[in-house]
């Protein structure tokens, strides 16, 4: 008797996308296991150069059957949820967190809409799948908010071999490697980031502190225009020097921004997990990040938490970590320990357990 399909859906697919990445992992395991296994969303928000990696959504469901195991990793509102909860098999939600929509009603009132369609979609789903997971304890509790029951934290699956440094493209790392000190964000564009509150912080750094420092993000602004653009103007209305929004990178380009950093500041106020803050520790960049939603859990004591949005101070404080070589060294010496969690994963063993009232035998 063959094996039951595993096929994961996801609301979209793209390059450098946090659960796109965990989805990828997670197939590679179910077919080293022996199962067939897609990952499946609408063709239609899945970018041309990926969309190979997919399978479209009505294909797969059209020809799933009973014994079969579906697995939703829900983030935002979508035809997809509803598509999951009618398929005839074995379900598996996993949550990874849905932005709240306040943070988008000015700049894209659409993608507003879906958020809260997403908020309540996911309610509707309590009791729809025989498994519930979490990314994060911050995530699992909202989902017990919500009615789910015995919901079980599987942290963030993440791809470790994709982000050595062996792989970082030289064109870029040439780029950024011309002494300055870079402070680097890694995440979308968007509200919820508070990404005008690096570029404050930036005004104080260059201005009192270290004049020789630039601000390098990296994230898509797509679906949110008029808040970078917000953001633009807001950077030279602070007189900011060398300001780089790199947008959308490739996985080498990523790697090279990670290579020449100096310090990964984080100022978000609302993340479920928030994955880059793990990949920068493995680059050994140290982390410092407002303590907000999830972040204080997926640093586990690594890297330095900020409890106010105290620019000066926050400012002061890149200042020594950028010079000060003991302070660096202690809290690189603190992140390792916290990647030592990540390296020693038994990710077979863990999603075998988490899927273990959905698995045959």
């Amino acid at each position: 008797m063959s094996l039951p399909a595993i096929h994961q859906y996801v609301a979209g697919f793209r390059q450098g996308d946090a659960i796109s990445n965990a989805a990828s992992v997670m197939r590679r395991h179910f077919r080293a296991w022996g199962h067939t296994s897609d990952i499946v969303c609408e063709a239609r928000r899945t970018a041309p150069q990926v969309r190979h990696e997919i399978r479209d959504l009505a294909e797969v469901a059209a020809v799933t059957r009973p014994d079969d195991i579906a697995i939703l990793h829900l983030s935002i509102g979508t035809p997809v949820n509803q598509a999951f909860a009618a398929l005839p098999c074995r379900k598996a939600i996993l949550y990874h967190n849905i932005t709240p929509s306040h943070y988008f009603r000015f700049c894209n009132p659409t993608l507003a809409g879906e958020l809260q369609a997403g908020r309540e979609q996911a309610a509707a789903l309590a009791g729809v799948a025989g498994v519930a997971l979490a990314d994060s304890a911050y995530n699992a509790a909202e989902l017990r908010e919500m009615g789910y029951r015995d919901v079980r934290v599987l942290p963030l699956t993440i791809d470790i071999e994709a982000y050595s440094p062996r792989q970082a493209e030289p064109a870029m790392r040439r780029r950024l490697d011309d002494g300055t000190f870079n402070v680097l964000f890694v995440g979308r564009c968007v509200p919820n980031k508070r990404i005008e509150d690096l570029l404050t912080t930036m005004h104080y750094l260059q201005r009192h502190v270290e004049p020789s420092a630039r601000l390098v993000h990296v994230g898509s602004h797509h679906g949110a225009e008029a808040y970078y653009s917000l953001l633009v103007a807001r950077a030279r209305a602070l007189g900011l020097r060398d300001i780089r929004f790199l947008g959308t990178v490739t996985q080498p380009q990523l790697n090279a921004c990670y290579a020449t950093a100096h310090a990964f500041l984080c100022l978000s106020e609302h993340e479920g997990f928030c994955a880059p803050l793990i990949e920068a520790m493995l680059h050994d960049v140290p982390v410092l990040a407002r303590r907000a939603a999830a972040v204080p859990e997926t640093l586990a004591g690594a890297g330095v938490l900020l409890d106010e949005p105290d620019f000066p101070l926050i400012a002061e404080t890149l200042g020594r970590v950028l010079h000060e070589p003991g302070l660096r060294q202690g809290i690189i010496a603190r992140q390792r320990r916290r990647l030592d969690a990540f390296r020693t994963r038994d990710l077979d063993a863990e999603l075998r357990a988490a899927l273990a009232p959905l698995l045959p035998g």
